[in-house]
């Protein structure tokens, strides 16, 4: 006679091959639903685009024509950097006048 953990072992491999293998067709049949992520993993690529401009003079990188002010946006981008460095500085002389003199304190 066949010992019994050896069938009741038996039993439940089994039992679990044939859930696996009806897990199996549910499992690849919702593989691929991605919904957003399909739309961002095939994103068209402009990256070529955006390098012709960047590669247009070459390799050289002077002071009269910088490549990071070569793209559409990137005075803009400049001018409202220059503009909070223009008034932090301000803010900061301000703050050490009135430190230097003991004006503007609170009573």
């Amino acid at each position: 006679f066949a010992d019994p953990k050896k069938k009741t072992a038996t039993m439940i491999s089994a039992l679990s091959r044939q859930a696996a293998a009806r897990a199996a067709p549910l499992a690849a049949r919702n593989q691929q639903r991605r919904g957003i992520i399909n739309w961002m993993v095939n994103y068209p690529d402009k990256i070529m685009e955006i390098k012709k401009l960047q590669m247009k003079g070459g390799t050289c990188q002077a002071e009269q024509n910088p490549t990071w002010l070569k793209q559409p946006g990137d005075h803009l981008t400049w001018m409202f950097g220059a503009a909070l460095v223009g008034f932090g500085s301000i803010q900061a002389g301000i703050g050490m006048y009135r430190l230097a003199t003991g004006k503007g304190k609170k009573d």
